[in-house]
C-alpha cells in the first residue's frame, strides 16, 4: 500500500502569546486527499503543542513516500491498534557458498559431509539422505553480536536472553533519503524506545554485496549509541555494513551498545517494508558456547 507524506511551511500562534515559524516541515499523512486542516492537526500532535490559536499552512505538497513514524500520525496508532495475525517478512539475507558479507572476511563453503548416493546403502531402498558440513565466520549474513563478542567476560551467544531476540515490538527509524550518514539523537529522542527492537533502516542493504557497500555507509553515532544504552532497547539492528562509522577504530557503537547487553544485528534486509511501529520483531541466534557472532534468521510481523 503506497504512504504518503505532506511537506508545508507553517506559520503558529498561541493563545497565551508567542508564535512559531517553520519551514519545509514533514509529516505522514493518512492519504493523498487529505485537507490542510488535517495537515496541521497532525502538525500539532507531531510537536505536543498548546494553546495554540491559529496555524496558518503555505507551499503545501502531498508526496508519496514511506512513513517515518509522526507522533499522532497513522503509523504511532497503528502500534497501539496491532495485534497478532499479520504477514511475515524476511529481513536477512540469503547465505550462499562463497559470498561476501564485509570485504577481507572469508565467505562461506558448504561441503558434503555424506551424499545422497553414499547413504543410500545406509538405507532401505528408495531412501536416501544429504548431510552437509557449513563452514563459515560468525560474522556472515545478517548476524547477532553478543556482548562477548566485544568483552571477554560478556555473555556470550549461548546466555543472550530469548526475551532480547524474539517477539519484539519493533520501532523503525527510517533515514532513507536523509543526506547526513551519521545517525544521532535527533533522530532517536522522540521515540519511546525501552524494550523494544529499534531498528535503523537505511537503504544501505540494495548495495549488498558490492563493492559499493563500504562507500558512504550509515553509522550510528557515538552520541546515539550513548542515548541508546541509557533508554534500554531490547536489541539494535541496522541493515548497513556496519553500526559504526567503520573508520573509526575505536568502535564506539558496539563498545556502548554491547557493554549495555544491548546485542547488535547488522546486515538486516527489507526494512522498507515495516512500518514505523506496530511490529513484531524476531532474530535468535543459535546457543553457542564460547562465540559472540553467528548468523540469524531475522523476519518481523506485520500489524493484523
Amino acid at each position: 500500500m503506497t504512504e504518503y507524506r505532506a511537506a508545508f511551511d507553517a506559520q503558529v500562534t498561541f493563545s497565551n502569546g508567542g508564535d512559531l515559524t517553520v519551514h519545509g516541515f514533514r509529516v505522514d499523512v493518512p492519504g493523498a486527499d487529505i485537507g490542510e486542516a488535517g495537515i496541521a492537526a497532525l502538525f500539532v500532535a507531531s510537536l505536543g503543542l498548546l494553546l495554540t490559536d491559529t496555524v496558518d499552512l503555505r507551499n503545501v505538497k502531498v508526496f508519496a513516500e514511506p512513513h517515518k513514524g509522526t507522533r499522532g500520525g497513522p503509523a504511532d496508532r497503528g502500534e497501539r491498534a496491532a495485534g497478532p495475525g499479520g504477514a511475515l517478512v524476511e529481513l536477512s539475507h540469503v547465505i550462499r557458498p562463497g559470498m561476501v558479507t564485509y570485504p577481507g572476511i572469508p565467505g562461506p563453503v558448504i561441503t558434503p559431509y555424506l551424499t545422497r548416493e553414499a547413504s543410500r546403502s545406509q538405507y532401505a531402498p528408495g531412501t536416501e539422505f544429504a548431510i552437509d558440513r557449513l563452514s563459515m565466520i560468525g560474522n556472515t549474513g545478517t548476524y547477532l553480536d553478543a556482548p562477548y563478542h566485544r568483552f571477554p567476560d560478556g555473555p556470550d551467544l549461548a546466555a543472550v536472553p530469548l526475551a532480547r531476540t524474539a517477539g519484539l515490538p519493533a520501532v523503525v527509524i527510517r533515514v532513507t533519503g536523509v543526506r547526513q550518514r551519521q545517525i544521532g539523537v535527533g533522530a532517536l529522542a522522540a521515540l519511546d524506545v525501552r524494550g523494544k527492537a529499534v531498528l535503523l533502516h537505511t537503504g544501505d542493504d540494495a548495495r549488498f554485496g558490492t563493492p559499493q557497500y563500504l562507500e558512504d555507509a550509515h553509522f550510528l553515532t557515538r552520541d546515539g549509541a550513548a542515548w541508546l544504552a541509557g533508554h534500554e532497547p531490547a536489541l539494535v539492528g541496522i541493515d548497513a555494513v556496519n553500526i559504526d562509522d567503520t573508520a573509526d577504530r575505536e568502535r564506539p557503537a558496539h563498545t556502548l551498545l554491547l557493554a549495555a547487553g544491548i546485542p547488535v544485528i547488522e546486515h538486516l534486509t527489507g526494512l522498507g517494508q515495516l512500518p514505523p511501529a506496530g511490529a513484531t520483531f524476531t532474530a535468535v541466534p543459535l546457543r553457542i558456547q564460547g562465540m559472540g557472532t553467528i548468523p540469524v534468521r531475522a523476519f518481523a510481523r506485520l500489524p493484523a
